[in-house]
């Protein structure tokens, strides 16, 4: 039983190494176990302890960029080389699962990145509500403003969820407006 396990054990970090070798950018810790459990159905904090030893082994590298409270992963040269060295111990038909998965796994990602709203209480009453539009992990746009209400803070964050497609090119559009010259 103890060798399974570590064949497993072994699989599994093999694994996550070429999902980040492949994948070929940055990609968030969440966006990564939404990749590997959908291959393997490796559950959350099996898949935390595989990482987390990766990560001490110095095969990949975690950081945060900015403001931005997501941790970040990407293999790490040595990683890559590792990869190399033990890529046979993952079997065929686990890599040929993950490389149909990877496809439609970054697109879900992408979209549920994309467009993003969050609110936060500031009191009993007062909520600050962001909503935003990510592309390429990157803030294209960025937009925060007051409820007096739970519920309407809510109601702004899900209708930023479900219409920022229409909402934003408003908001640019009014943004871009040349007022002196239009409404004297």
């Amino acid at each position: 039983m103890n060798e399974n396990y570590n064949n497993s054990l072994a699989e599994n970090k093999v694994l996550i190494l070429y999902t980040l070798n492949t994948i070929k950018r940055e990609i968030t810790n969440s966006d990564l176990f939404k990749i590997i459990s959908a291959i393997n159905n490796m559950n959350y904090f099996y898949f935390s302890d595989i990482l987390g030893d990766l990560v001490n082994s110095k095969l990949i590298y975690s950081y945060t960029k900015d403001d931005n409270e997501q941790e970040f992963l990407e293999i790490t040269s040595q990683g890559k080389e590792s990869l190399e060295l033990t890529l046979d111990l993952l079997p065929g038909i686990i890599k040929l699962k993950a490389d149909h998965a990877f496809e439609q796994q970054l697109i879900d990602i992408a979209e549920e990145q994309a467009i993003t709203a969050e609110f936060i209480p500031e009191s009993e009453t007062d909520y600050t509500v962001k909503c935003k539009i990510v592309e390429n992990n990157k803030t294209v746009f960025e937009l925060k403003t007051f409820a007096g209400s739970n519920e309407h803070a809510k109601h702004i964050a899900d209708n930023w969820k479900n219409n920022a497609n229409i909402i934003y090119p408003q908001i640019l559009s009014l943004l871009n407006t040349d007022y002196k010259t239009t409404h004297t």
